[in-house]
């Protein structure tokens, strides 16, 4: 994902795909593939595994889709898992569609089945939320500032902070940083400590510390998710507790409220602290998640706010997130990150973005996923978002997402990513428009300003 800079951890990008392809313009190819389970007209419930043949070798790829517009899976598999609780209860068709070598494609006979959830809870839908908006100053709202302003990010250099807030024409109540458990671009591994300088930069700034940290180590040539000496199964067995603990106690001794997102967007594949990859097994995130957390609470760093923060996942994609959520013993706020790619696939190798996608359509289904089953009583954060130029009008994208994100009464904070990486260009200052756009979104009085005064000394409570 992005190049990790010295002291910097890598922010990860949203990894989505099209929720409609287009199966009414599917080429045929002979053989098309035939779904083999479920049968047609049967009656399904919880997780199913759907089935389909392909005859002829040589096929890209087989996507599943659902009545003709939700892809389910992607892959050169054969058989993908239908979660019913994602769908309503009643009448669905079930359709796979194998692309070939050119772009060809060829689609199965829709197949015809009956949902019934034994649950009386819905799951998600895709349609516009449309809850109670949150009234003024009821966000808190910031960014990750990249050197492009300056020269040296933020917050290591207070004037990237000045430049950006001058674009956007308010202060900050959250601004972000991030950092690896260590540098191992020399040998032994240089492990980074709790930042209290910068910690207290921020706060002396009128603004709360958004702190992303994460349990692997940047410097090292290779796949940067296959780290071997940092595998879930380390944290679990204690290998990193000593510098663990030290980071826990320095935190306790600076003693103010931060947020610390820890090991994000653990539901793809691109970070090596995700299961099914770097030779992480299923369980394993929970497991460390709670090791880490306890080791703070046996130290004392109750001014540590725990956020849990998957990517968006509108086409279920990536890993099913119910089996990664900690419990809300463990978590303070919730999180979700996700970008619009647009048509610009940057140099981005892992995600495979694909096409222009609204707030909604990007955000909707997961919010929906984490708010109404996951983690109800919890409040939320944005981690990270942003747009593209290319494929739309950014500045037109941006003041949508503003103006929609208070109606999601859960978020409660909001965290921009204003940094050039991976290709793509993600900051605000990309137009003319584009900037006007993001300062008369956040000038939403629900975006709130300045806030480290008045939040106490425990973990962060969303603003009043």
């Amino acid at each position: 994902m992005l190049v990790a800079a010295l002291f910097m951890l890598a922010a990860a990008f949203t990894a989505t795909a099209d929720a409609r392809i287009g199966i009414g313009r599917a080429q045929l190819v002979t053989p098309s593939p035939k779904t083999k389970h479920p049968r047609p007209g049967a009656t399904v419930s919880g997780r199913v595994k759907w089935t389909v043949a392909v005859k002829r070798r040589g096929f890209k790829r087989v996507v599943f889709v659902v009545d003709g517009r939700r892809r389910i899976h992607r892959g050169r598999t054969t058989t993908a898992t239908l979660n019913t609780r994602r769908l309503s209860n009643g009448r669905h068709t079930l359709t796979a569609v194998a692309v070939w070598p050119g772009g060809h494609r060829s689609a199965s006979r829709p197949v015809r089945i009956r949902v019934r959830n034994s649950s009386l809870t819905n799951p998600p839908t895709d349609e516009p939320v449309n809850e109670a908006r949150n009234g003024p100053g009821t966000i808190y709202w910031g960014a990750q500032i990249g050197d492009h302003l300056t020269g040296t990010q933020a917050p290591w250099d207070i004037n990237a902070i000045q430049a950006f807030e001058g674009m956007a024409g308010k202060r900050q109540s959250l601004i972000h940083f991030a950092a690896p458990f260590a540098n191992c671009a020399a040998t032994p591994c240089y492990r980074y400590p709790f930042p209290t300088t910068l910690m207290q930069r921020i706060r002396d700034r009128g603004a709360i510390p958004f702190f992303s940290w994460a349990s692997q180590s940047i410097g090292q040539a290779g796949d940067p998710s296959v780290q071997p000496n940092f595998q879930l199964s380390d944290v679990i067995a204690g290998t990193h507790d000593a510098h663990i603990r030290a980071f826990a106690e320095e935190a306790r001794a600076w003693g103010h409220p931060y947020f610390l997102r820890f090991n994000f967007e653990m539901n793809g594949t691109w970070f090596p602290w995700s299961e099914g990859v770097n030779g992480n097994r299923t369980g394993e995130f929970v497991a460390a998640w709670r090791h880490v957390h306890d080791i703070f609470r046996d130290v004392g760093a109750t001014n540590t706010t725990w956020v849990w923060c998957p990517n968006v996942d509108p086409s279920s994609r990536w890993q099913d997130i119910r089996s990664l959520y900690p419990g809300d013993a463990y978590v303070d706020w919730t999180c979700l990150d996700g970008y619009n790619w647009g048509t610009n696939s940057g140099g981005a190798t892992v995600t495979s973005p694909n096409g222009w996608q609204t707030f909604d359509e990007l955000y909707s289904r997961s919010y929906r996923l984490i708010t109404r089953e996951i983690a109800p009583s919890k409040p939320m954060v944005i981690g990270e978002i942003g747009s593209s130029e290319y494929g739309g009008s950014k500045a037109a994208w941006t003041r949508d997402a503003l103006a929609r994100i208070p109606s999601y009464s859960k978020i409660r904070a909001l965290v921009w990513f204003e940094t050039y990486a991976d290709g793509m260009d993600w900051p605000i200052g990309t137009s003319a428009s584009s900037v006007s756009a993001f300062a008369e979104g956040i000038g939403n009085p629900a975006y709130r300003p300045d806030a480290s005064g008045d939040i106490g000394s425990g973990p962060v409570a969303p603003p009043a």
